[in-house]
């Protein structure tokens, strides 16, 4: 093996709170050596006349336009609602507290 060992991922599997051991362990060593040796690889490239990217095709924001519309009226609204106290919508309580 290369750079990564098995103490290496027992170390990484604690702090993720994963319980690794035996041939598991040995198997996701091996795989994360692998998977380095090819970003070292890629390392090797000649990058220096690509122009940076965030992503690999063209994209545009697609937006609509911002026009004002008619909306429900309060009254409609409180027909709708399974519970309510006028003027306003019953809803469950979602946050607690402790006391």
């Amino acid at each position: 093996m290369g750079v990564v060992n098995t103490e290496t991922v027992k170390h990484v599997a604690a702090l993720a709170r994963l319980h690794l051991e035996g041939q598991a362990l040995e198997q996701i060593a091996a795989q994360l050596d692998q998977i380095l040796g090819y970003v070292q690889l890629l390392q090797k490239l000649p990058t220096d006349n690509v122009a940076p990217t965030s992503h690999v095709l063209a994209l545009t924001n697609v937006l609509r336009e911002d026009t004002p519309a008619a909306s429900l009226s309060q009254d409609t609204v409180l027909t709708l609602a399974p519970e309510r106290h006028p003027p306003f919508v019953t809803v469950p309580k979602v946050i607690e507290t402790s006391s």
